[in-house]
């Protein structure tokens, strides 16, 4: 049920921090909070904090509620501030429940940890996650936790839950979803939660999802603004530009080691100028000669925009 304060404020594009270490291995929250408010001053319009980008997987609770406080004094109510949960049921309700104390707007809920449920167990797990926070609950669809069209209507009918977030790729699949929703006079919000969205939001437009998360504004809000803007006002010749120059061989990149999509947006932020050191293990650090085509990469999307006065 979409229901304001946080379902109205979700419009345009948003923002997945990664999650700052020391070399030391502990949390940096001085250059977690740079990269926030970094974001948030480049036009970011909302914070995802501490979800895949972030790292959920390897923060502790206290870590966890730390920088998501941190990330809501940083937005300052400018933006809202989304944090992530998951896990099995308890521990979900935990992490919201330390992400209320934090001051977060909202949570997004990663698929339960390991085991494959069925449908009925996934609609009890985010149902009593709903039913234990006041925050607004968006759904993250992906992996082991694909859901059905009469699943997403039961969400769409549970008080707190707002949004679907998919991860999944299958367009029909969320046509149908979209469909189902619709034509029992519901409503939810969509997000295309694909690695480096840009490179399906024409395709995910066409079915009406608009929203989605990018990796790229992590470390190149230039070119990931310009995208978005390319992409919201037709532009095509624009948004093709960036697909078949920057984001395709960025995609073809990522796809090269396991983890990329995490570690190379990381390693990209320490390029861009700000040191958010290295992922915490079981992540690794990408190859060098794939950190070299990075930098060339950046450097090619950025030409392309001059190209297009973009």
């Amino acid at each position: 049920m979409t229901t304001a304060p946080l379902a109205g404020r979700l419009d345009g594009l948003l923002f997945f921090p990664v999650t700052a270490f020391a070399p030391d291995g502990s949390v940096d929250l001085d250059a977690f909070r740079a990269h926030v408010r970094a974001g948030v001053a480049a036009g970011a319009a909302a914070v995802f904090a501490c979800c895949g980008t972030g790292e959920f997987h390897a923060l502790t609770p206290e870590e966890f509620r730390d920088c998501v406080a941190a990330a809501v004094e940083e937005a300052a109510g400018r933006v809202p501030v989304v944090a992530g949960t998951g896990y099995g049921t308890a521990l979900a309700i935990r992490y919201a429940r330390l992400a209320e104390e934090a001051g977060a707007d909202g949570l997004l809920a990663m698929p339960p940890y390991l085991v494959v449920a069925d449908q009925a167990g996934l609609l009890r797990h985010y149902t009593e996650l709903a039913a234990a926070t006041p925050l607004d609950v968006i759904v993250y669809q992906r992996d082991n936790a694909i859901l059905t069209p009469a699943t997403a209507v039961a969400l769409a009918r549970t008080d707190g839950v707002i949004g679907l977030k998919d991860g999944h790729g299958d367009l029909g699949l969320m046509q149908r979803i979209v469909s189902a929703v619709r034509a029992e006079g519901l409503d939810l919000l969509y997000f295309n939660g694909l690695p480096t969205a840009e490179l399906t939001g024409a395709a995910y437009r066409g079915i009406g999802v608009t929203l989605y998360s990018s990796a790229v504004f992590c470390f190149a809000p230039d070119l990931a603004l310009a995208f978005h803007r390319a992409l919201t006002a037709g532009d095509d010749a624009t948004v093709d530009l960036l697909v078949d120059g920057f984001y395709r061989p960025l995609v073809e990149l990522r796809d090269q080691g396991r983890g990329y999509a995490v570690s190379l947006v990381k390693a990209a932020v320490r390029m861009a100028g700000t040191d958010v050191g290295e992922v915490r293990p079981p992540l690794s650090e990408p190859a060098p000669e794939h950190l070299r085509e990075l930098a060339l990469l950046v450097e090619r999307g950025r030409a392309l925009l001059k190209e297009a006065g973009a």
